[in-house]
């Protein structure tokens, strides 16, 4: 099989020919990758980022969002059957430790993370495990919910943690309306009563959050601070969901934060630098938020099936993943990238 490997870090990937994987373990799922999303992660991990957190050894393949059709089976797998449609959760858990039974999958003692820790779905196929597939609707294909497998999972985990005090009448401010701000956005107006405001710097990005729900849109251009300070009457957001974590972006979050509001980092790029002072006097929390549960997959799949979650995306061959990485990293990717392996168009 044709997958897109990393051999060196700050190096284009390379389409390399492999072997395919096999269901050889009781729960192991094959499933024929039918799209595969790129992510901001992956620009980090080519970056040497991810380099001592994943122990990863090079080469190996990235790509953690994928969908598709299932492939092999192992011998225990009651869930899904040859032929089935899936969307694929990032992480390969046990089901057995504290974590996993108390539904906190993500933090699974002895997880897995294909496309980080090991090979991933920028290929023809994917090996994971039967806890990671849920069986898609009908209604949906592979290359409309790929990236919905990180980018929307995450969004959704964000909205669902900050939920409880989104009550009538708070705001909520999304800082980016790209790949993930712009699920968020949807999952915000699906999910909660709050007036959602927008930052993003692109004119284009600002069109979409108001097609999507946005109550209001800032364009960032230097008095994006005061100007959301005015909708808020002074007070700033009860919530911030930054999905940007670079560029200055959290110094604008922290001063658009309503004291006793909450700060959500999805994001990342930048190190948080505030006085401790400054936390404990304004009573403000920073919560990281990871990418979300088997049981967050399974609601969005539900609202991706209302029609109340829309991905946008431009589709790229496999063998275009440098073309695609590069329109990522220097801002002519709107909404998310996914890469389609030959013939799953």
């Amino acid at each position: 099989m044709k997958a897109a490997r990393l051999h060196a870090y700050h190096e284009p990937l390379a389409l390399d020919e492999r072997d395919e994987p096999r269901a050889v373990g009781p729960l192991d799922v094959v499933v024929r990758i039918g799209a595969a999303g790129l992510c901001r992660t992956d620009l980090h991990i080519q970056e040497g980022q991810w380099a001592e957190k994943s122990g990863v050894t090079l080469p190996y393949t990235l790509g953690h969002e994928n969908a598709g059709w299932i492939h092999e089976v192992g011998s225990a797998v009651t869930n899904v059957e040859v032929g089935d449609t899936v969307i694929v959760h990032p992480f390969i858990t046990c089901g057995l430790c504290r974590a996993c039974r108390r539904g906190d999958d993500m933090h699974c003692a002895t997880g897995s993370f294909p496309g980080i820790d090991r090979d991933g779905g920028f290929a023809d196929f994917l090996l994971t495990s039967a806890r990671s597939v849920i069986k898609l609707d009908p209604s949906l294909e592979p290359k409309d919910v790929a990236a919905l497998a990180d980018a929307g999972l995450t969004a959704i985990h964000a909205v669902k943690k900050a939920r409880p005090v989104l009550d009538p009448g708070t705001r909520t401010v999304v800082i980016g309306a790209g790949g993930l701000g712009h699920i968020g956005i949807q999952c915000l107006a699906a999910m909660t009563p709050t007036e959602i405001v927008v930052l993003d710097p692109s004119e284009a990005a600002l069109d979409i959050a108001r097609e999507v729900g946005a109550d209001h849109t800032v364009k960032v251009d230097g008095s994006h601070v005061d100007t959301v300070l005015q909708l808020t009457s002074g007070l700033g957001a009860e919530v911030i969901l930054d999905f940007v974590g670079e560029q200055g972006a959290v110094e604008d979050g922290i001063a658009m934060l309503q004291d006793g509001g909450f700060y959500h980092v999805i994001g990342y790029g930048q190190n948080l630098d505030i006085p401790t002072i400054d936390i404990i006097s304004r009573e403000i929390s920073f919560i990281g938020d990871l990418v979300g549960t088997y049981t967050d997959l399974q609601d969005l799949m539900t609202l991706t099936a209302q029609g109340k979650v829309h991905l946008r995306t431009s589709t790229y061959p496999l063998d275009a993943i440098n073309d695609a990485i590069a329109d990522l990293d220097e801002g002519r990717l709107h909404g998310r990238g996914i890469l389609l392996p030959a013939g799953a168009g």
